[in-house]
């Protein structure tokens, strides 16, 4: 229903986390996903590449989602009016995928292919892209490059700075528990482990402990 140039226009001026080149990483993952679990490849195809067209008008990070700010709400909306004129129902189900795809609001995807965008949208957040994201995300952010994370902690109410250490921990840790199906829990393991093995060196040589 839509093609890769025709999406590659709405993210102009994307930052560099979510940028087109992250919707491509997405589609990949959502095709791969799609297959082994019997979803519906033409609609997966279409949530992946408008999932984010809205991106900008979210919130700042860390703050609770609303409905005027929800990225994921607004790109599900600016979705049906790309669409229009599409079969209603396959309107419906890209629109579902996307308004379910983000982490942080409470709409539980209730398709395979919303469980499918879902899970690949998370995988990119960890892993070695993860890792790259969450620190290019905390640069254009203007924070620390490292921190460590005090008991007390609660992001977006304490005084204490956050970083991609803070990330890791309150997040990105996880989303391997989050996912929907299982090949993304599969793909998530080995992905998971490197993100781990990675936020521990970087932990030692901060310390000088390595």
């Amino acid at each position: 229903m839509i093609t890769i140039e025709q999406a590659r226009a709405l993210y102009e001026g994307s930052d560099s986390v979510h940028d087109f080149a992250h919707v491509l990483r997405v589609l990949r993952l959502a095709e791969k996903l799609a297959r082994m679990e019997g979803a519906d490849l033409e609609i997966v195809r279409t949530a992946a590449l408008l999932h984010d067209i809205s991106r900008s008008e979210d919130e700042e990070a860390g703050a609770e989602a609303e409905e005027e700010t929800d990225h994921a709400l607004i790109a599900a909306r600016e979705a049906r009016r790309i669409l229009d004129g599409a079969d209603p129902a396959f309107i419906d189900a890209v629109a579902h995928a996307i308004e379910a795809h983000r982490f942080r609001n409470s709409i539980e995807p209730q398709t395979i292919e919303a469980k499918v965008l879902f899970d690949a949208d998370k995988l990119d957040a960890i892993g070695a892209v993860g890792v790259a994201r969450a620190f290019a995300y905390g640069a254009l952010l203007g924070q620390p490059l490292w921190g460590e994370v005090s008991e007390g902690y609660i992001p977006g109410q304490s005084d204490e700075a956050h970083t991609p250490h803070h990330e890791f921990h309150f997040k990105l840790k996880t989303i391997k528990d989050r996912l929907y199906t299982e090949s993304g829990r599969q793909i998530a393991e080995g992905r998971h482990r490197f993100m781990e093995m990675f936020y521990e060196q970087m932990a030692a040589e901060v310390r000088a402990e390595r």
